[in-house]
Order: C-alpha cells, then structure tokens, then sequence
C-alpha cells in the first residue's frame, strides 16, 4: 500500500506556476514619462543563472509616501501600488518597470528560489545615501553589491544582478537578517 506524499515530500517550491501574475514586473503605470527599468540576473553559489526565481519589490512612491494603491494586482494597469512579482527567464534575467522611490532611495527586494529553505531579504539602491545605518556598518566592496548600476546612455535604465554567492571576481549580494518574531 502506497500513501500519497505530504507537502514536505513532494518537489517544489513551485513558484513559478502560482505565485507570477500578469503585469507583475510593470510598477509604473502604462506610458508614465518618469518610469525607470531595473534589470538583471540572478546567480547561483556556482555563478550559473537561476532560471526559477522569483523576485518581490516593494518601495515608496515618489512623494515618498508607503501606501500605495489598494491591492497588488492593477486590473488596470493605470494604478501605482509599489508592489511588484517578477519571475526570472530561463537565462535568469529578470526586468522590473518601476517608478523612483521618494523619501529612501532603494527598493526592499525578496528573493525566492530553488534550494533555498528561506527567502531572502536585500534593497536595492540608486544611489548610496549618507547617513543610512545599514550601510554606514558595511565595508565599501559590500556596499557595491547594494547598488544599482546606471546604464550607459542614460535611458532610465539600471543593472541589479543577484549573486547567492560569490567567487573571486564578484561579490555575494548582501543579504539582511531580521531578528526572530519581526
């Protein structure tokens, strides 16, 4: 007699067929002149893509404020909610259509993927502010991997890759700690 497996036997996590959504990666609304793309990839611990990843943004609107429009899904594509759910492609790259942040300037990003038991908490930044806690207590190198790069020819368009880990020539994304029960 066989039983049926239990969720803690069965292979996943399947983030790819129920958590996306239509619209997910477009933050901005449809046409909006100010809206920026933040694109990249994500890496392994071995520097391979990560074709299954799924990346959660939240941020400020551009007046600064955290409210947002009600609900994560824009029906309409007209509403700005700061919320955005972007799968990775096959070659691991990922784009996201957003507007800037007010107030702080970085995005809070949650990364789920294969082979990890949790997800992972980082910001991405546009710029590197002074003053900020978290940064004043990192080295420079690490600071780096918290920032978006600009990309050449200045068409509102940043680099933010991913690294799980990292090897001699790339830096391991810093990643943030909560305490327990936060």
């Amino acid at each position: 007699m066989s039983l049926p497996p239990t969720p803690a036997q069965t292979i996943g996590p399947f983030y790819g067929t129920a958590l996306p959504f239509a619209g997910g990666a477009d933050v901005a609304p449809a046409g909006h002149p100010e809206a920026v793309t933040v694109h990249g990839y994500v890496h392994d611990g071995e520097g391979a893509p990560v074709p299954d990843a799924l990346l959660e943004f939240w941020q400020a609107a551009p007046d600064g404020s955290a409210a947002g429009s009600p609900g994560s899904l824009r029906r309409d594509g007209a509403r700005f909610t700061g919320f955005a759910r972007v799968p990775t492609a096959g070659d691991g790259h990922y784009a996201l259509r957003t507007l800037s942040p007010g107030g702080a300037p970085y995005l809070a990003l949650c990364l789920f993927a294969r082979g990890l038991p949790r997800h992972l908490f980082t910001r991405v930044y546009f710029r590197l502010p002074d003053g900020d806690p978290l940064l004043a207590g990192l080295p420079p190198e690490r600071r780096a991997t918290l920032l978006a790069v600009p990309e050449p020819g200045g068409h509102r368009s940043y680099r933010f890759d991913v690294r799980l880990r990292g090897d001699a020539d790339h830096a391991e994304t810093v990643f943030l700690a909560f305490p327990a029960g936060s």
